[in-house]
């Protein structure tokens, strides 16, 4: 297990290092740089290439990667010029959001779709099993932001039964108890997590079915059929704990994907997390920013993926032998 472990964690430091350097690259070779765009503002050429001067964005790219690097090395994620504050303080605000907005996102897509998998599964070639997968892959098929408005459209425009944008009603919270706050917050997370919901159960009911199918076939389900046990004690002792072993590697898969989807949905219900803050730093050239969210995510995905690994190897003694 700890050979897997580190072994893992070197794959994703590699991985760290192969994204820092690419979105690096990317935003320094495309023309200009965040002083190049000042709208408004009216700022003295000797102040512009004073901090363009203490940002290293006056030297040649490979001066300024490794201005970059050591920056990394030092823990020091750089200044947020369109924020005005440090980067690693618009982290610490934005990041938890994002957590939670995907983590509810992740829970409730496996529930429903390893439910809507069991449900097809053991009513295969039936109404119910065509009925529910033809629900959810039309939902599935539909692209996120297309999807996302119109849940917005529909239940916060026309049946205004939900708030259509940001964690609470910023009028009325001052003026709310900790039990009326965290209803008002909940409200305002249903239809952002529902989107999510929507755009990935599909997935998983797809694999948990197929799973589930495989299994079903196996003797020892057949034996356990024979010696009379019930349809739903086989289901739930025998057939559902030996077929989410591929739903733990699904989950590691699904990460990146909840991810894309949460910046669309974080736009849409402009709901203030890394999706939301990333998307107004590219408009405004952000590079210390930008790159520091990408960072980020990626982490993210792979801390999600080593510990897909890690369980699979938990509930596999066969991985864990290799």
């Amino acid at each position: 297990m700890r050979r897997l472990l580190a072994g893992r964690l070197l794959q994703g430091l590699a991985v760290l290092w192969v994204v820092a350097t690419l979105t690096f690259v990317l935003l320094h070779i495309a023309p200009g740089d965040p002083y190049s765009y000042q709208g408004d503002r009216r700022v003295a050429p000797e102040v512009v290439a004073h901090w363009r001067h203490v940002y290293c964005l006056d030297r040649p790219l490979a001066a300024q990667y490794a201005c970059y690097l050591g920056s990394l090395a030092r823990g020091d994620l750089g200044f947020s010029i369109s924020q005005s504050r440090p980067v690693r303080e618009i982290l610490v605000d934005y990041v938890p959001r994002t957590l939670e907005l995907m983590s509810l996102g992740l829970i409730l897509s496996f529930a429903v779709g390893i439910a809507l998998g069991v449900l097809e599964a053991r009513h295969r070639g039936t109404f119910a099993d065509w009925g529910s997968r033809g629900i959810a892959l039309f939902f599935y098929s539909m692209p996120d932001f297309w999807l996302a408005l119109m849940l917005a459209l529909v239940f916060a425009y026309w049946l205004p039964i939900f708030p259509i944008s940001g964690i609470e009603n910023v009028i009325a919270a001052p003026t709310y108890s900790g039990w009326q706050r965290l209803a008002d917050h909940l409200r305002h997370l249903v239809l952002p997590v529902t989107a999510l919901v929507l755009m990935t159960c599909a997935a998983i009911a797809r694999f948990q079915r197929a799973a589930m199918l495989d299994v079903i076939r196996l003797e020892f389900v057949v034996a356990a059929r024979a010696k009379g046990v019930s349809e739903s004690a086989i289901t739930r002792h025998h057939v559902l704990r030996n077929a989410l072993l591929p739903i733990i590697t699904l989950a590691g898969l699904m990460l990146p994907m909840l991810l894309g989807g949460a910046v669309l949905v974080e736009l849409v219900f402009s709901w203030p997390g890394m999706g939301f803050i990333t998307a107004m730093a590219v408009g405004s050239r952000d590079y210390a920013l930008v790159t520091s969210s990408v960072l980020v995510t990626s982490a993210l995905v792979v801390a999600g993926t080593i510990a897909a690994d890690l369980l699979y190897a938990l509930a596999d003694p066969r991985v864990r032998a290799k």
